[in-house]
């Protein structure tokens, strides 16, 4: 699975506003409300999970990086979102490090193959120093858009 099959880049998030995880949750949700990629009638309940599920186990990876991501009833097909914090997040990392990057997933319950490929293609990348660092270089939507694509094509990047 590619980016561009999960990702909502109409939602993207250029400079997070959060200083801390469920602020950065709820923003990045919204976000995915306004751009059409969520209903505004499920967007309290996907963003209320993605917490309960970060109370339980920090998606925090290290690295600057953070993968909130849960399978919920309400949605039907996978949908993801970018935010970008130069300050960084306090997403109780592994590492205790700040968050600049967040990836977070929102995927349907009864599929949950897509679900661990979409996981497994961020995962991918985000291992990747070189990746992380241009994406935090990205000063707009359509950079981080351009790259994601550009990594969907050059499994190197």
């Amino acid at each position: 699975m590619k980016f561009a099959d999960f990702v909502c880049f109409e939602a993207t998030i250029q400079e997070l506003q959060a200083d801390n995880r469920d602020d950065a949750i709820m923003e990045l949700v919204s976000s995915l409300e306004n751009a059409g990629g969520l209903s505004k009638r499920i967007l309290k309940d996907i963003a209320r999970d993605i917490i309960k599920r970060e109370n339980e186990a920090s998606t925090g990876m290290g690295k600057g990086v953070a993968i909130p991501h849960i399978k919920h009833k309400s949605v039907k097909g996978i949908v993801g979102v970018v935010g970008l914090s130069s300050a960084g997040v306090d997403f109780f990392a592994l590492d205790k490090h700040p968050v600049h990057l967040v990836i977070l997933l929102i995927s349907p319950e009864d599929d949950p193959d897509k679900h661990l490929q979409a996981m497994e293609n961020i995962f991918r990348h985000l291992q990747k120093e070189k990746f992380r660092k241009f994406l935090r270089q990205c000063s707009g939507s359509e950079e981080v858009k351009d790259l994601l694509i550009e990594a969907d094509e050059d499994p190197s990047l």
